[in-house]
């Protein structure tokens, strides 16, 4: 049985969130408004992510997660697509090296299930040679949607209930959370999304339950350091009561 999700550490009066989630949202308009292809804007969209990443590190962010292709984009026109996979094998492979010295730790959810298995692959490497990094850690939501995730934990459970591992009277939302992806991560303390949208589309449902939202007009190619300043300093104006009365720390 999986274990339950790790809680935030106590005690700790931060100037920063613990884990900030990303849904980087508008790579098209902002290509679109230049007159420029589609592709270009996805293209542009990696650069702001290795921003971010510096950013998260060096404001002292822990835990990154980032949505970087949900399982509702196979919609989209295989082309566009293409360029999406495309861009996550060159990213993986110019980047990684990178991201493993300066210690950040990769971690990928979403189902691999129908995945070319060169990505499979690189997903694997990835996370397999980062594992014992620290200093961020960078969680890829790929081919993820949120209400897959809980169904497939559902299964999990039904299917350890009928053998007889897990009693249903001890079904709790601890131990629920610990047959998600997410196992393991903090919840979210600030989940951001660009380009002005307003919806949380199928992304952590279940781990945002208490999660600060902050809503920025730019598109996510515009996306730098002094955005994601603007949204931790309105994240830090919040009083986080957690359905009590009182404000609480995260």
């Amino acid at each position: 049985m999986p274990n339950a999700a790790a809680p935030a550490p106590e005690g700790s009066d931060r100037s920063v969130p613990l884990h900030v989630a990303i849904i980087m949202d508008g790579n098209g308009r902002w290509a679109a408004a230049r007159g420029l292809p589609r592709a270009e804007g996805h293209r542009r969209g990696v650069e702001a992510l290795r921003r971010v990443v510096r950013a998260s590190h060096e404001l002292g962010v822990l835990y990154l997660t980032i949505f970087s292709f949900s399982s509702e984009n196979w919609s989209r026109p295989a082309t566009e697509i293409g360029d999406l996979f495309g861009l996550l094998r060159r990213f993986i492979r110019n980047d990684l090296a990178t991201l493993h010295s300066d210690g950040v730790r990769v971690r990928v959810i979403g189902e691999r299930e129908g995945l070319e298995p060169d990505i499979c692959t690189l997903l694997n490497e990835a996370e397999e040679l980062t594992r014992a990094n620290t200093k961020l850690n960078l969680v890829v939501a790929f081919n993820y949607g949120s209400r897959q995730e809980i169904a497939g934990a559902v299964r999990e459970i039904a299917l350890a209930v009928k053998a007889g591992r897990i009693a249903p009277e001890s079904i709790t939302p601890e131990l629920f959370g610990g047959f998600l992806s997410t196992e393991g991560i903090p919840d979210p303390d600030l989940l951001i999304r660009t380009s002005g949208e307003q919806r949380l589309s199928n992304y952590l449902l279940w781990q945002c339950a208490y999660t600060e939202f902050v809503f920025v007009d730019e598109y996510w190619p515009d996306f730098n350091r002094d955005t994601m300043q603007r949204a931790i300093s309105e994240y830090l104006t919040r009083e986080r009561r957690f359905g009590g009365l009182t404000a609480q720390s995260a």
